[in-house]
Formats: structure tokens, C-alpha cells, sequence
């Protein structure tokens, strides 16, 4: 039994060897992803762009993981859609890692840092806005993941500091998107007036009638002839 054990052994490291790294354990995809955030992002949402710098290793190491297991045809749309947020999060976490310090986003790549294709997954070659414009936004149409994903500025919703995964999506998803309406830092509501995100404007066809949208979530419900204007956005960084 035993040598059976350590053949079978064997054939597997040896398979490794000769196709590249074994692939993570599907269940523990994000976990050092998670342990990241956790470590260097606040409650609020706050980043600790220094830690993440300091612990590069780690970091490049998620994201190799990530390279190495891009989604399959086969996971369920919660587990694809945790990975792509995932990995949009953690791409611009690297980028502003490798360019620590810097005053904000908007200072890279002459404001284009989106239109850049340097994230690598299996095969393929991304950008950030490809991940977010051309898979999760028209492939799972789910107005709630622009509350996820975290472009590291002051005016975006704030980065949470816990991984997504398939079983936590939804009810994450769900958190966010209320606790992003409800603060007065990114909205102020009331009965006749919002002043709101320019998130809202710029992907306003995921939102359909925003006035529904926000009375959804919000604890303050809008009118039906509520005046609806956006703030200006703030791109310094979210430290």
C-alpha cells in the first residue's frame, strides 16, 4: 500500500514537472488574496499601499495563481464572477504597488493605466477595462458589481478587505451596493434631490431607471421627480 501510495505520488510531481505548476486547490483560489486584504486594507476601506509594497511576494504570488487558473466553461457564474472582481482588484492593487509612492491613478500611463494590457491569464492578455467592459459587465449584467470592483481612488467605493468567492458573492454584492447608496460621503439623498456618485453616470445603462435603483437600497426613498446631479470625482488615492 505504501508503495502504491508513493507511486501515486510520484505521477503527480512528475506530472507537475513536465506541465508547469500544479493548479491551486479550486476551493482556496483567493485565500492569500483574502490574508492580503485583511492585513493592509481597513474596515473602512482604506489601503495600505506601503504593506501591499512590502509584501510584493505574496501579492505576485496570488497573481501568478490567478494566471495559472483563469475561469473554466464548467464554474458556476458566482465562482466567475469572484474571480474576475478578484482579479481586477488585485491587478490595480499591484499597480499602484509597483509605482508606490504616487499620488493617484490618474498620474499613470497619461490617465489610460485602464487601456494598458499587462494582466496575463492563461492565454490571454487583459486590460482593466477589458475585464470590466468586454466580460463582467455585459456577461453577467449585474449592476452590483461596480460596488465591488476598487479603480484605488478616493471616490470609489470602497475596497473591502475579505476576498470574493462563489458562496459569499451575492450577499457581498448585496452588502456593498447598500452600504455604498446609504454613505453620505459618496451620496446625499433626499426626497426631491440626489447628488450622487459619477459612477451613476458613467454606467448608467447597467442601472436602468436610477431613481428605482437607488430607492432599492436606499434608507432615504426618492420621488418620482426627485432632480437627480453627480459629484465630481476624487482621484487621489485611497490610502
Amino acid at each position: 500500500m505504501f508503495r502504491s501510495a508513493l507511486f501515486s505520488f510520484l505521477v503527480l510531481l512528475f506530472s507537475g514537472w513536465l506541465n508547469g505548476p500544479l493548479p491551486a486547490p479550486a476551493a482556496g483560489l483567493h485565500d492569500s488574496w483574502d490574508a492580503l486584504l485583511r492585513k493592509h486594507v481597513s474596515a473602512d476601506g482604506k489601503v495600505n499601499y506601503k504593506g501591499f509594497k512590502s509584501d510584493k511576494a505574496a501579492l505576485d504570488a496570488y497573481l501568478r495563481t490567478l494566471a495559472q487558473n483563469p475561469p473554466a466553461a464548467s464554474w458556476s457564474r458566482e465562482k466567475q464572477m469572484a474571480y474576475w472582481i478578484n482579479a481586477y482588484n488585485a491587478f490595480t492593487i499591484d499597480l499602484i504597488a509597483d509605482h508606490y509612492p504616487v499620488s493617484g491613478i490618474m498620474k499613470l500611463d497619461g490617465g489610460k493605466t485602464w487601456d494598458v494590457q499587462r494582466i496575463v491569464l492563461g492565454e490571454k492578455r487583459y486590460s482593466l477595462n477589458q475585464i470590466e467592459n468586454e466580460i463582467l459587465r455585459p456577461k453577467f449584467k449585474d449592476a452590483r458589481i461596480h460596488f465591488a470592483l476598487n479603480c484605488a481612488a478616493a471616490s470609489c467605493p470602497p475596497l473591502l478587505n475579505r476576498a470574493y468567492t462563489a458562496e459569499n458573492l451575492d450577499r457581498l454584492l448585496e452588502q456593498r451596493t447598500r452600504q455604498f447608496v446609504n454613505n453620505t460621503r459618496y451620496n446625499t439623498l433626499s426626497a426631491q434631490k440626489a447628488s450622487v456618485s459619477k459612477i451613476f453616470e458613467w454606467y448608467a445603462a447597467d442601472f436602468g431607471d436610477l431613481r428605482t435603483f437607488l430607492n432599492r437600497y436606499s434608507t432615504q426613498k426618492l420621488e418620482k421627480t426627485a432632480k437627480v446631479s453627480f459629484k465630481e470625482y476624487d482621484w487621489s488615492l485611497n490610502e
